[in-house]
């Protein structure tokens, strides 16, 4: 008879971005967000967010930063792709186990960035005109360094 409490006993599932992480089914730590995984993973074999993160102009001082700009982005950006509309979710999310494995840094060990840093993130930092700047070119620096894996075969223009 299987387990009652959903407890796995075959071998687990390691992801490439980080051999730490294993996906298995474990009743007592649970996440409906598994499937950001995937989407972190493909974010990491195209640099996205790194690119992101790297562009961005970090107006913290002192050394309170818990996260990497990179970091927060990745929450901010992963936890939209998630369908969490505004930074209160991340009440939840900074313990959620695959939003930290997300995050990435120290966050796999501790937690992701909380409500008031992501919403200082999203309306301080991301709003300084050199970010807002850096985050209006990064979709055309995202599709270039697509097009340098694979070029397109066809441009369909609508």
């Amino acid at each position: 008879m299987a387990d009652p409490a959903g407890e796995s006993t075959g071998g687990a599932t390691r992801l490439d971005f980080d051999r730490r992480l294993m996906l298995q089914f474990r009743g007592s730590v649970i996440t409906s967000d598994g499937g950001l995984l995937a989407y972190r993973e493909l974010d990491d074999v195209l640099a996205l967010t790194t690119t992101g993160g790297e562009r961005l102009a970090d107006a913290r001082t002192g050394r309170n930063g818990r996260h990497l700009l990179v970091g927060l982005l990745r929450q901010s950006v992963f936890g939209r792709l998630a369908g969490y509309e505004d930074v209160n979710d991340a009440v939840r999310l900074c313990r959620d186990p695959a939003m930290r494995w997300v995050v990435g840094g120290r966050a796999p060990m501790g937690q992701a960035a909380s409500a008031s840093q992501m919403g200082r993130f999203e309306t301080e930092w991301l709003a300084r005109p050199e970010n807002l700047a850096a985050l209006a070119d990064l979709p055309g620096q995202w599709i270039e360094a697509v097009h340098q894996r694979r070029r397109p075969r066809v441009i369909v223009l609508r």
